[in-house]
C-alpha cells in the first residue's frame, strides 16, 4: 500500500486503509479472504482490501443497532458539528483523497478532485439540514385535541454504492441518513474500496462515535444480503444497475424496507434546428463523456433535428477527435475503463451499430495505452434498433441520428423503460415548457448539462428507481412521519 500511495503522489499514506471498519475498529475478514485491488490505467494491483463474511456483515448490523440508540438522541446540533468536521477534514484532505480516487478507479485526476468537492457538499448541506427536521403543528380536526406530526430517523440503514462515483455516492446517502438520526452500514464496491475506506478514518477524526458509520468491504452478495434480510436494516439505499436493483427490491420484500433505488439511465438529448449550435456539441461533449462516459447521468442517444444534423456531426466529431485519452494521474479528457467487461461492451455495441448500418465518424477501436483505453467513438445515423439505443453504453461511444419533428423525438426519446435525465436544446420557450412536461424524466436539463448538487433532489422516473437523493428530501428519505393527537384532560 505504501507502494501504492507513492505510486499516485498520496501525502499522507494513513489514508489509504485496506481493512473494514466496523464499531471503529479497522478489521480483517475471519476467513483471511482479501479481494485485489487494480489500477485500471495499468492493470497492475494497487493493494488488496479485507473481504468480510455474511457472519461479519451481520454482526455490523448489530454494533449499527447498537449504535443508534445514542446516536439518534443527540441534539440535531451535536451532529451537525460532527458532519461539519467531517466536511473540514475532506476539504484538507481534498488532494490525497482524489489521488486516492485516481489510483483504484482510473478518471482524469481533475475530475476526481470535482468529485471530492462534489461529495464534500453533501456533508457540508446536510450538517445544516440536521438542524432543520422541524415538529409541524397541524390544525385539529377533533374538539379538545392537539394534533403533530414529527419527523423521526428510521433506525439503521444500508448503503451501497457504486464503483464510478466511490466518494460522493457514499456521501450523498450517509450525509443524509447521519443527519436524519440514522446509524449506517456501507458497502463501497469490491473494486473501489478506497475512497470508502478513507471517508471512514476522517470520520472518525471528526468524532463520529463508534458503530454509528461503518464500512463493510467484500463481495456484495455475500455482505449484502444479510442486511436486506434483517428487519434492524429500516431502509436500504442503493445506485446501480437496474438489474441489480431488481434483485434488492425482491430480497427486501418480506422485511418491507425503505427503499432509495438510484438505477440506469439511458439519457436522450435532443438538439433543435433552433439551438445555439456550437453551445449545443460543447454541451453534449460534457454530457457525453464525463467519467470517461461512465456515467448514469451520461448522455447515451443524440437526437439532432436534420437541419442541422450533418453540421452538428462535423463539429462534434472534430471536438471529440481532440480528446486526450490517457492515464487518470496525467490528468487527460478521458481515462481507462473500469474493466474488461466495460471494454467488451463498447465493442459489441459498435459492431452492432455498424451492422445495422450507422457509420463510424472517429475512433471505434481499442488503444494501445493498454486493455482499458477505448478510443472516444462518434457513430452517425445509427437506427432505433441498435443495442446501443437500447441499452446504457457506459463508455466513450456516442451515437447519433436525425429526427423530423417535436412530436417524433419525443416519442422515440421515451420509448425506454429508463426516465433519469433528459438534455434538451432549444431557444423556444415554448418548446422548452412543452418538452419539460412531456419527457418522461426525472430530471430534465435545458441547455445545459451540470445540473446536480447537494440542493436538489436527484433521481429517476421508471425504471430508473425509487425515491430521491440529495436537498431535504434526501433527509426524509431516511426518516418516519409520527402523529401524535394529545387530549389535555
Amino acid at each position: 500500500m505504501t507502494e501504492a500511495a507513492a505510486r499516485a503522489g498520496i501525502a499522507e499514506p494513513g489514508l489509504l486503509k485496506d481493512r473494514a471498519y466496523v464499531a471503529g475498529v479497522w478489521i480483517e475478514s475471519a476467513e483471511g479472504t482479501r479481494i485485489p485491488v487494480t489500477d485500471p490505467a495499468t492493470g497492475e494491483a494497487c493493494g488488496e482490501v479485507a473481504a468480510l463474511t455474511a457472519a461479519q456483515s451481520a454482526a455490523a448490523v448489530d454494533e449499527a443497532h447498537r449504535a443508534y440508540a445514542n446516536w439518534s438522541r443527540l441534539l440535531p446540533q451535536e451532529r451537525s458539528t460532527i458532519l461539519r468536521r467531517w466536511f473540514e477534514l475532506m476539504t484538507a484532505a481534498r488532494e490525497d483523497l482524489a489521488r486516492i480516487m485516481v489510483l483504484e478507479q482510473g478518471k482524469p485526476l481533475s475530475e476526481a478532485r470535482g468529485e471530492i468537492d462534489y461529495a464534500a457538499s453533501f456533508v457540508e448541506f446536510y450538517a445544516e439540514e440536521a438542524k432543520r427536521p422541524n415538529i409541524e403543528g397541524v390544525t385539529s380536526h377533533l374538539p379538545d385535541a392537539e394534533v403533530e406530526l414529527w419527523l423521526e430517523p428510521v433506525g439503521v440503514a444500508a448503503l451501497v454504492t457504486p464503483w464510478n462515483f466511490p466518494s460522493a455516492m457514499l456521501t450523498r446517502k450517509a450525509a443524509a441518513a447521519l443527519a436524519a438520526g440514522c446509524t449506517v452500514v456501507a458497502h463501497p464496491s469490491a473494486e473501489t474500496p478506497f475512497s470508502a475506506l478513507a471517508l471512514a478514518e476522517l470520520a472518525e477524526r471528526a468524532g463520529m462515535p463508534a458503530g454509528v458509520f461503518n464500512v463493510i468491504t467484500g463481495q456484495a452478495p455475500t455482505v449484502v444480503e444479510p442486511w436486506t434480510q434483517d428487519a434492524r436494516v429500516r431502509a436500504l439505499s442503493f445506485t446501480g444497475s437496474t438489474e441489480i436493483g431488481r434483485l434488492l427490491y425482491r430480497q427486501s420484500a418480506d422485511t418491507v424496507k425503505r427503499l432509495v433505488l438510484e438505477l440506469g439511465g439511458h439519457a436522450p438529448v435532443i438538439v433543435f434546428a433552433d439551438a445555439d449550435l456550437d453551445h449545443a456539441v460543447a454541451e453534449t461533449m460534457k454530457a457525453k463523456f464525463a467519467t470517461s462516459g461512465q456515467d448514469c447521468l451520461g448522455a447515451n442517444r443524440i437526437y439532432v433535428e436534420r437541419g442541422i444534423y450533418d453540421a452538428f456531426a462535423s463539429r462534434f466529431a472534430a471536438a471529440v477527435e481532440a480528446l486526450t485519452v490517457g492515464a487518470g494521474l496525467d490528468d487527460p479528457d478521458i481515462g481507462p475503463l473500469m474493466n474488461p467487461r466495460a471494454v467488451a461492451k463498447q465493442e459489441d455495441h459498435v459492431r452492432d451499430a455498424v451492422e445495422r448500418g450507422a457509420r463510424i465518424l472517429c475512433g471505434g477501436e481499442r488503444l494501445p495505452q493498454g486493455g482499458l483505453f477505448y478510443a472516444p467513438t462518434v457513430l452517425a445515423d445509427v437506427p432505433d434498433g441498435a443495442r446501443i439505443m437500447q441499452e446504457e453504453t457506459f463508455g466513450p461511444v456516442a451515437p447519433l441520428t436525425p429526427f423530423d419533428s417535436e412530436d417524433e423525438v419525443v416519442e422515440r426519446a421515451n420509448a425506454t423503460e429508463y426516465g433519469l435525465v433528459a438534455y434538451v436544446h432549444s431557444l423556444d420557450p415554448r418548446r422548452i415548457y412543452r418538452l419539460s412536461r412531456s419527457l418522461e424524466f426525472g430530471m430534465v436539463a435545458v441547455n445545459r448539462t451540470k445540473v446536480t448538487g447537494a440542493p436538489i433532489p436527484f433521481g429517476g422516473m421508471k425504471q430508473s428507481g425509487l425515491g430521491r437523493e440529495g436537498a431535504r428530501r434526501g433527509m426524509e428519505e431516511f426518516m418516519e412521519v409520527k402523529y401524535v393527537c394529545r387530549d389535555w384532560r
